[in-house]
């Protein structure tokens, strides 16, 4: 039965992890520098230059996966059926707005960045959910975690590059941190529901602690002492922010790479010598 069971796909590897990590990270600080731009009046050129360059890593990686690298342009053929294509419609647009950003600043152009940000890192969250045949990938919560763990990656990474960013942007980064974690266990709640590769679980299940430990709760700690302390504030949001955007990272590379198990094959009924012809087989499921 061992020949039936779920096994770990291998046509993506750390480099379609790395797409998906410098697209959401660098979605989410372009969300998180124009919140900064809108509630301060002053743009944020480092952080949307920062965002900038993350998404194009992201993009770079993914097109260092391709067996045909130059081949690159027929990503752009099929818009109506592609949730990648889309993503790669929406890049061109994203990150000249974010060097507009950047360069001249303005309310418009924030506004504008971060509606194309939160497209582009949608994008990819239907990337994942449409490839039916992993069973981590394809559960529907895989949506809505890719987008707050967007938010909290940005979150962390607008706070290390910005400290002292103020009272604002620190209450939203406590509330990325915290639906992050809600999407998370929501993910991982739906995945034990509705059956899952017992391999998949267990990388899953491996990160649980550090991700409430390390990824939610010392971040969380770290921004509530910094109004407390504000002479502390500036390390200590930055350790927060770091915090948070390596929990981030962690769980994008487990989830793309380590828990993609594919979902395997059943035996709906077996022969009379195996066992009867009512007992079915589904090999390494939980």
């Amino acid at each position: 039965m061992d020949r039936i069971a779920p096994w770990l796909q291998t046509n993506w590897d750390r480099r379609a992890a790395g797409n998906f990590i410098g697209g959401g990270t660098g979605s989410g600080l372009a969300i998180f520098a124009a919140i900064g731009a809108l509630t301060t009046g002053a743009a944020q050129p480092y952080a949307d230059a920062a965002a900038a360059l993350l998404i194009a890593a992201g993009l770079g990686l993914v097109w260092l996966e391709i067996g045909r690298p130059w081949r690159f342009l027929h990503v752009f053929f099929h818009p109506q059926m592609s949730w990648m294509t889309r993503e790669a419609l929406v890049a061109p647009p994203l990150l000249l707005a974010l060097a507009a950003a950047a360069w001249l600043g303005g309310t418009w152009l924030a506004i504008l960045t971060a509606l194309l940000a939160l497209a582009f890192v949608y994008c990819q969250s239907r990337i994942l959910l449409a490839a039916r045949g992993i069973p981590v990938w394809r559960a529907s919560r895989i949506v809505p975690l890719v987008l707050a763990t967007a938010l909290a990656e940005g979150a962390g990474a607008f706070l290390v590059l910005a400290p002292v960013a103020g009272t604002p942007i620190v209450v939203l980064a406590l509330a990325a941190v915290a639906a992050r974690y809600a999407a998370w266990t929501a993910y991982c709640r739906q995945l034990a529901q509705t059956g899952t590769p017992v391999g998949a679980l267990a990388a899953l299940r491996a990160i649980d602690r550090p991700v409430l430990v390390l990824g939610t709760v010392a971040p969380a700690a770290l921004m509530l002492a910094a109004f407390g302390a504000p002479a502390l504030a500036a390390p200590l949001t930055l350790a927060a922010g770091a915090l948070a955007l390596a929990a981030g990272w962690v769980i994008k590379a487990v989830i793309v790479t380590r828990a993609a198990f594919n979902q395997g094959f059943s035996v709906p009924h077996l022969p009379l010598f195996a066992g009867g012809k009512d007992a079915g087989a589904r090999s390494g499921w939980s």
